[in-house]
């Protein structure tokens, strides 16, 4: 019988099995750096920005740089391993990318972003490029307001 602690062993095991297939299939070299920080944004809660992810990582390679936090983050956009996303114009957050397209609700008030699924935004694209003749390849909904708690504080 599997105890707790392997399962968690094992589960940790594949996730790292996964970050690394991500990086082979790519055709990109495997290094330490580029497995961590991806590993990094797929166990991270929410959406991360650089920063973040370098702090996070540095707690396992403390020799780690910014600047190879920046690269990483652009090659593994590049390769369309993660998302880069921009809720406002001082920061941009990253997550791994879905196989599920979704969107994003971002507070006003506190920053908090909230994921959700549209299945209408499909039909909207589809209507869009028939009516302009226009190859519409990717579409992205924000929106923007105020969350419950930050409602009820203003209030």
């Amino acid at each position: 019988m599997e105890s707790i602690s392997d399962k968690r062993t094992s589960t940790k095991s594949r996730s790292q099995d996964d970050t690394r297939q991500a990086l082979n299939v790519s055709g990109l070299r495997i290094t330490n750096q580029r497995a961590l920080i991806l590993e990094v944004i797929r166990q991270g809660k929410g959406h991360m920005d650089a920063d973040e992810v370098y702090r996070q990582a540095r707690e396992k390679q403390p020799r780690l740089s910014l600047s190879t936090v920046y690269r990483t983050l652009q090659t593994l956009k590049n390769l369309e391993l993660i998302e880069e996303l921009h809720f406002d114009e001082e920061h941009h957050h990253y997550e791994i990318k879905s196989p599920t397209k979704h969107h994003h609700l971002v507070c006003l008030g506190c920053g908090k972003v909230v994921e959700f699924e549209c299945p209408m935004s499909q039909k909207i694209r589809e209507n869009v490029s028939l009516e302009n003749g226009f190859l519409v390849i990717d579409e992205e909904v924000r929106m923007r307001g105020y969350c419950p708690e930050c409602r009820q504080n203003n209030e």
